[in-house]
């Protein structure tokens, strides 16, 4: 293999001559051999967008020549577009609080760029990861918050047409996994639309926490050796070049040491992850309970044939853990920084991403595998009309004394198969106009009763 050789303040360091890095990043390959996952091709994304701003900012104010500049926004340009270049084999949780990466993306963009750019003094000119670093992450971050609430908006509206579907099909609700009082399966379908409506709000509206940016802070927050110009105008060509609503922070020096508002947003995902495995076990319930009918997907079992299982369903329940471990992650990584910076800001960005991926991947899911859920209407008939529940829609006619004579009585039968059918009974004993009006799905979902 041909070699080059390249220097820094450690020594001389022989890398592959076709390498698209420097020594900086060789120094971090060989540091960091950690299998698993890469930085985020998002960050590398977003981290080639914040490089573009700070070019063009130097060029306005004439820190970068003309020629120097053109070159590094096409460069940035490239590895913006193009974030999953497989050169970028840098695994995600190094030390240093992103500074490897930052490296990584300083050389890249000058071995593109090429006629004498330099990584440090060119493309890294008037930043320091510190300040690159954490608002690349926001910038990554809000795209990903995006995409996930249009995902999370997809799967609101499956769950909003299965509850138009299902609104004419009485069931019983169930309270601590026993037969309670009767709805509709549409209307437990639109309790779990309504959840989801919330999911698509909250992650809507959390972008709101990463707008404001460090970006021109430099190392601490100080802006030390950034011009006074430069402060002033890179996160205005940063909005620019990213189309986001951003801002320079009041106070540079708590946007660089502190990383709540990740925490916060972290906490907006682990809500969905919440609704999202609450779902996924009552959905299983209900197909177990035979009310529901879940698409057939895959074979369920190497050794009983015909078996089915609700894969779908586990593997998202599986990505709502993962969520939920990955706020853990954010949340220690935020609270582990100390004084003027977080050192743990790489894990802290990959699990963040990590989590919009894997929820932006399980509402698809959700929402194609909920399109084929189909009620069993005749089974849902015959547990409604055994269960003695259903005596209790009859309580603003008869009265509570009365409905539980019913039910004794239906209980002391002699014959067993007439225990079997209860509202077959109560047509007995009440008569067939008051039995369907009172159990029709207008009125168990009439938000209670016409008072007379």
């Amino acid at each position: 293999m041909k070699m080059r050789t390249e220097k820094d303040f450690l020594g001389e360091k022989e890398i592959p001559a076709d390498a698209p890095w420097g020594i900086h990043t060789a120094r971090a390959l060989e540091n960091f051999p950690i299998p698993g996952r890469p930085v985020p091709s998002s960050l590398i994304s977003a981290m080639a967008q914040v490089k573009k701003a700070c070019a063009l900012t130097n060029r306005e104010l004439g820190y970068l020549s003309e020629a120097k500049a053109a070159l590094i926004v096409s460069a940035c340009e490239h590895y913006q577009s193009d974030p999953t270049d497989p050169s970028y084999r840098l695994p995600a949780l190094q030390g240093g609080a992103g500074t490897s990466t930052n490296m990584m993306l300083n050389e890249l963009i000058a071995n593109k760029a090429g006629s004498g750019v330099h990584p440090i003094e060119d493309v890294n000119l008037h930043q320091s990861t510190n300040d690159v670093y954490p608002t690349a992450v926001k910038v990554a971050a809000i795209y990903g918050l995006r995409e996930l609430a249009e995902q999370i908006e997809t799967l609101q509206g499956a769950f909003q047409r299965l509850e138009k579907k299902f609104a004419h099909v009485p069931t019983l609700g169930k309270t601590e996994l026993a037969d309670a009082v009767p709805l509709t399966l549409g209307a437990e379908f639109g309790a779990f639309a309504e959840a989801f409506a919330r999911d698509r709000w909250r992650t809507f509206k959390c972008e709101e926490r990463l707008r404001v940016v460090n970006l021109g802070g430099t190392a601490v927050g100080t802006g030390l050796t950034a011009p006074r110009s430069y402060i002033f105008l890179v996160t205005d060509k940063l909005r620019e070049v990213t189309g986001l609503g951003l801002s320079r922070a009041e106070n540079l020096i708590d946007q660089t040491a502190n990383a709540d508002a990740f925490v916060e947003v972290t906490g907006i995902m682990k809500a969905a992850a919440a609704n999202v495995l609450k779902i996924c076990g009552d959905l299983r319930l209900l197909h177990m309970n035979g009310k529901i009918k879940l698409p057939a997907v895959q074979a369920g079992s190497s050794i009983m044939p015909g078996k089915v299982n609700p894969v779908i369903l586990e593997s998202v329940m599986q990505i709502g853990i993962k969520v939920q471990a990955n706020d853990f992650i954010v949340t220690e990584c935020a609270s582990r920084g100390s004084l003027q910076i977080n050192e743990f800001m790489p894990l802290l960005a990959s699990a963040l991403l990590e989590s919009m991926e894997l929820l932006g991947a399980a509402a698809g899911m959700l929402a194609k595998h909920a399109d084929g859920i189909e009620a069993d209407e005749a089974e849902c008939e015959r547990q409604f009309s055994q269960s003695l529940e259903i005596v209790t829609a009859f309580l603003p006619a008869i009265g509570y004394e009365k409905a539980t004579e019913l039910v004794q009585s239906f209980k002391d039968r002699a014959d067993p198969t007439d225990r079997s059918d209860f509202r077959k009974f109560l047509i007995q004993e009440l008569g067939k106009e008051l039995v369907e009006k009172t159990l029709s799905p207008q009125n168990l979902m009439a938000l209670g009763h016409r008072e007379t």
